[in-house]
């Protein structure tokens, strides 16, 4: 069985670091998170840190070594589970991800495009892309599993970001706003000037991480290849309001769905939040109109307008 090398992504943030803002009144806005400092750890938090790094599978090759604590990608389309790990060579931590294939055929049907997709996948070198370093297959019996070695985001998803900032009522800094978005379209630049182009084509405020200098890096290039066969992608779709409004109708999508995307990333990391239609996880034109309308800055609004008509 061949190998080859690949990545994706994410897990808890750090305390993010406040600064004075008049950018609205009795707000403050935040800056990206800063690594914080942390008590000593008691000896019941001693013994459950212990348990987690229990080691439960190793990599063919025995480098990488797959531990029981999980990370959180239930938001990212593909990933069916995914666990911290180490890298024994380099003496760093990072995240093993699996997918699992409905079935051993699906996956033998598509065994050939799985191999190249990855191994193009693992030749990405930039400097705003989540590093993919390994992946290999694992097929027992009736089921298919392919597993690739990702870096490890220590300080979370954008998402959940943007999440925490709103909860603590503060604002997103206009300077970090600008830098995030210049560090995204730098790696979607990248992706796209690729022979032949790479298109994302899953871009979301989910699939975009921070580390703890504050660099982005976006995650999660989910080829459709494995997409469209893991069990995962059965199930409802969320963030819909972040593709493109031709994307999945037609054939040959373009490098624009990206471009879509990103403005409604731009968007959502200006206010915070769209709000979806109530319980339902479904976000109106109304609701992304209203919410470039809440923007202050006149030359933003006009820049995401152009972006997401």
């Amino acid at each position: 069985m061949s190998e080859g090398e690949s990545q994706t992504v994410v897990s808890s943030g750090s305390d993010p670091k406040v600064e004075s803002s008049s950018s609205a009144p009795g707000l403050t806005s935040v800056s990206p998170p800063v690594t914080s400092t942390t008590s000593a750890a008691s000896p019941e938090e001693e013994e459950e840190s212990e348990d987690e790094s229990e080691i439960l599978e190793e990599s063919p090759c025995g480098r990488w070594q797959k531990r029981r604590e999980e990370v959180n990608q239930r938001n990212v389309p593909g990933i069916d589970s995914a666990y911290l790990a180490m890298d024994t060579e380099e003496g760093v931590e990072v995240v093993w991800n699996e997918v699992q294939f409905s079935e051993r055929k699906n996956y033998k049907l598509q065994e050939e495009k799985v191999r190249a997709v990855f191994d193009n996948l693992i030749q990405l070198e930039h400097l705003n892309i989540v590093k993919f370093h390994k992946y290999w297959a694992d097929i027992k019996e009736n089921k298919a599993r392919v597993i690739f070695i990702t870096e490890y985001m220590s300080s979370g998803s954008l998402k959940q970001f943007l999440k925490k900032t709103k909860k603590n009522h503060k604002t997103m800094n206009e300077k970090a706003w600008k830098r995030w978005c210049t560090q995204i379209l730098s790696a979607l630049s990248y992706l796209h000037s690729c022979d032949p182009p790479i298109i994302h084509g899953n871009l979301t405020c989910d699939t975009i991480f921070i580390q703890h200098n504050g660099l982005i890096k976006i995650g999660s290039v989910a080829p459709d290849t494995i997409n469209n066969h893991v069990k995962t992608c059965r199930e409802e779709q969320k963030n819909l309001h972040f593709f493109a409004p031709e994307y999945g109708e037609v054939t040959n999508v373009t490098t624009a769905v990206d471009i879509y995307s990103f403005g409604m990333c731009a968007l959502e990391m200006a206010v915070l939040e769209i709000q979806g239609n109530g319980e339902s996880s479904y976000v109106p034109q109304e609701a992304i109109s209203s919410a470039i309308q809440l923007l202050e800055d006149p030359l933003q609004r006009v820049r995401i307008f152009w972006i997401t008509p």
